[in-house]
């Protein structure tokens, strides 16, 4: 909160919201969101996205698998959005404003946990029936059991039919469209290795002749390992994705689900949580948590505000004070009166907000798009060449099926798909968990690329609670305890910053101010009164914050400052560690700013002072690419608006908040660099994902085309494809391990 230090310049408002009038999670009013049920891999997501944004006026669509979420931007109405969806081969649902979260959560869960049970049980039959094929193919293939390759054929055939069904049924449907998929790959290459090997076996058993099929291997106990080792993947594909986004699922169950309300006599009752209206009476007892964003009326204890805070120290609460839904109250029992219903509380709103984040897209996610968007077609064009090439061109067809199997098995670009979303789950949950609010996965990505940071000054890197650090006596017959006295006394009508800093430099030497009359506050210029009938005039000072002059006569000036947070300096100081660009921006005179920055650490060449909202946008418009601005007033809205990077204060005003990517916790500017250091570790993540997606296809493409893998080629196609959905789950599993256990032990966190 931006407030100029000059008497009486204006009054500043402290506006505690978290949301201003932005919509649910930080997303434009005109977003609507859909649950998705059928998407079993992240193809399905990226083959329904491209759908969705084909729709006339349509101007954004995301859609995410790992939170079965669609978030659709335009104006083609949500018949049309599920007709598309249900073309597409799923079933969708509108998710309207206001929906109950917890309600919506319950049910996608339930989604989840079906979509994990499928590809689990069709990993069990799919690996059940092809471990033991694949015993005996190599324990008993060369004592010639006649009946081996009969168990065999019926063996793949009822994991064809069992375990392939979903991948049939979506490549089917895609082929419908005139298009392909990922399943397309997965069809076509578990086929052609149960039918070519059907063929050879059919040969081998009717043909006069049949000595020239004789040496050729089948491929029946491949095509059945290949369907349950993908099946397998998608198996921990979607569990992890379960996982992942397990913050919203914590946040939520943060809110009570029940709670005591207390009737017109004082009779308490349960009541759910989410049936609470705004007036409602409550009670919560030692031990208990909120239900409701509320006031307390009655009693006194120290909560747990951590949820919101980030901080873990318990904070003593009274009669007046604010609470919020889901903090945990200590020792005393509280009265409450509810300022929101139940079904948008400051957890719900925190809820949502890290759903949207994890349901949206960051821009290097389009460089995996594009390349899904051609690599089905491209993968079957060189399964097409491979096959021609080594039956035409070479005389083995043999190997050219087993080549083009492989290529269309190993090809199949899953991990691509998941390398991006697996990273921002963790990524925006593990802020969550701190108390820092990542609107989207945009901002995740802009925060982890950023060059410079510049901060407001007033309520940012200082607590906004101007205080008396200097008087200078300029008549010899006065005394700092008298000149106290007698601004105290003028000062005391006054609600401005000012007057109060004045107040408490009295009460702080232990002055009792007098009683003052004629009380007049002049806007701009200051205040008059008299006091023991005495003319006292507090006013503007061109060489300091203010003059003091009694019955006309200039008696001492007045360096009323800032106060810095706590945490600002060593929050400058990692910014640097950090490899950033610091600097601060104020509406403060020189002097005033310059004497803060040496506090901080600040260089004087780093500071814009006496800066207007107007000069504070074009300093960060000026100020270079990736630049974040921090700020919290009314005054910071547009510059947060202009920057890279919008970060806000949570105990700043609703505008700022509004116009913000990222929102901190109030009173920790130390939350910054902690949010950059998340962000940058999310990208980092997301950048070795791409590359262990990008390196599978890379080696193994030209390797299955070429018969570089053997006879053995399928199968090493599958547990490879396995090994790159892993290896991209293991990662995302890394880094939330990695982030959990430097929030249980801060000490561990070393910023980079």
């Amino acid at each position: 909160m931006t407030t100029d230090l000059d008497p009486h310049s204006g009054h500043a408002h402290h506006q505690t919201a978290l949301g201003g009038a932005t919509g649910p999670g930080g997303a434009s009013e005109e977003a609507s969101r859909y649950r998705i049920e059928g998407m079993h891999c992240t193809g399905c997501a990226a083959d329904l996205q491209k759908a969705l944004l084909q729709l006339p006026q349509v101007r954004v669509a995301t859609v995410s698998f790992t939170s079965a979420m669609a978030v659709i931007e335009g104006e083609s109405g949500s018949s049309t959005i599920l007709e598309a969806i249900r073309r597409q081969g799923f079933e969708g649902e509108y998710l309207p404003a206001g929906i109950d979260l917890a309600e919506t959560r319950s049910r996608m869960e339930l989604a989840q946990s079906r979509t994990v049970g499928m590809w689990r049980r069709r990993a069990i039959i799919a690996l059940g029936i092809w471990i033991p094929l694949e015993t005996m193919h190599w324990t008993l293939g060369g004592a010639g059991s006649p009946w081996l390759p009969w168990t065999m054929l019926v063996g793949a055939a009822v994991v064809l039919g069992f375990a392939g069904g979903g991948f049939y049924a979506s490549a089917w449907t895609a082929a419908k469209r005139g298009g392909t998929n990922m399943d397309t790959l997965i069809a076509i290459g578990a086929t052609t290795a149960f039918v070519w090997s059907l063929i050879v076996f059919v040969a081998q058993r009717v043909l006069a002749n049949p000595e020239a099929w004789a040496s050729l291997p089948l491929y029946f106990a491949e095509s059945a390992a290949l369907l349950g080792i993908i099946s397998l993947g998608h198996y921990l594909e979607a569990k992890a994705s379960a996982h992942a986004g397990a913050a919203v699922r914590e946040l939520l169950e943060l809110q009570p689900d029940v709670a005591e309300r207390l009737d017109a006599e004082g009779v308490a009752s349960e009541v759910p949580s989410r049936d609470l209206e705004v007036g409602d009476r409550l009670q919560v007892r030692p031990g208990g948590r909120i239900p409701v964003d509320a006031l307390i009326v009655e009693g006194r204890s120290e909560l747990d505000e951590s949820l919101v805070t980030g901080e873990p120290i318990p904070v003593d609460r009274l009669p007046g004070d604010a609470v919020v839904a889901g903090t945990l109250n200590g020792t005393g029992r509280l009265v409450l009166e509810a300022t929101v219903d139940g079904r948008n509380t400051t957890v719900v709103r925190i809820a949502e907000l890290v759903q949207h984040a994890q349901s949206s897209q960051a821009p290097i996610q389009r460089l995996a798009d594009r390349v899904s968007s051609i690599f089905v077609p491209a993968v079957l064009s060189i399964a097409l060449i491979t096959l021609l090439g080594w039956g035409l061109l070479m005389g083995d067809w043999s190997t050219g099926v087993v080549s083009t199997v492989t290529v269309l098995i190993i090809s199949c670009p899953c991990a691509l798909g998941l390398a991006t979303p697996m990273a921002v789950m963790v990524g925006a949950g593990e802020a969550s968990r701190r108390g820092i609010l990542v609107k989207n996965a945009a901002s995740l990505e802009a925060s982890g690329r950023l060059s410079r940071v510049i901060f407001d000054k007033t309520g940012t890197l200082t607590l906004g609670r101007p205080r008396v650090v200097a008087i200078e006596i300029v008549n010899d017959a006065f005394d700092e305890t008298s000149v106290l006295r007698a601004v105290a006394a003028a000062e005391a009508g006054s609600e401005h910053p000012i007057a109060r800093a004045m107040a408490a430099a009295a009460a702080e030497r232990g002055i009792t101010p007098p009683h003052a009359t004629d009380f007049t506050a002049i806007p701009g210029e200051g205040v008059t009164a008299t006091v023991e009938g005495r003319a006292i005039r507090v006013g503007r000072d061109r060489d300091a914050s203010c003059r003091i002059e009694i019955d006309g006569e200039l008696v001492a000036r007045l360096m009323i400052d800032d106060e810095p947070r706590p945490d600002a300096a060593q929050a400058i100081a990692r910014l640097r560690e950090m490899g950033l660009e610091v600097g601060m921006l104020t509406g403060d005179r020189r002097a005033s700013a310059e004497r803060i920055a040496k506090v901080l650490g600040l260089r004087p060449d780093e500071i814009t002072a006496e800066a207007t909202p107007e000069s504070k946008l074009e300093a960060i418009a000026t100020a270079g690419p990736n630049t974040a601005m921090v700020g919290d007033g009314i005054n910071d809205a547009a510059a947060l608006a202009q920057a890279d990077l919008g970060i806000a204060m949570a105990g700043g005003t609703g505008a700022a908040i509004e116009a913000a990517n990222v929102v901190v916790p109030p009173d920790r500017v130390g939350a910054v660099p902690e949010a950059i250091y998340l962000a940058r570790r999310t990208l980092t993540t997301i950048r070795q994902n791409l590359f262990l997606a990008f390196l599978y296809n890379t080696i193994a493409i030209p390797a299955a085309a070429f018969g570089l893998l053997g006879t053995s080629g399928p199968l090493i196609a599958a547990g490879a494809m396995a090994c790159s959905d892993i290896s991209v789950i293991g990662n995302a599993v890394r880094l939330k391990n990695s982030l959990s256990r430097e929030r249980r032990q801060p000490d561990a966190a070393k910023p980079a």
